[in-house]
């Protein structure tokens, strides 16, 4: 699986973060908190 694309719903505090793959079907779907954010993105693969 990989994602080539992420799309992030912006909150105060809790984020909806989906990604999806090279054929357009959903491969992520996450809730985070605000605190979650960065190391989330630092660990996915580029």
């Amino acid at each position: 699986m990989k994602i080539t694309a992420v799309g992030i719903e912006l909150a105060k505090n809790v984020f909806q973060v989906h990604g999806i793959d090279e054929h357009g079907k959903a491969a992520l779907i996450k809730q985070l908190r605000r605190d979650q954010m960065a190391a989330f993105f630092v660990n996915l693969p580029p």
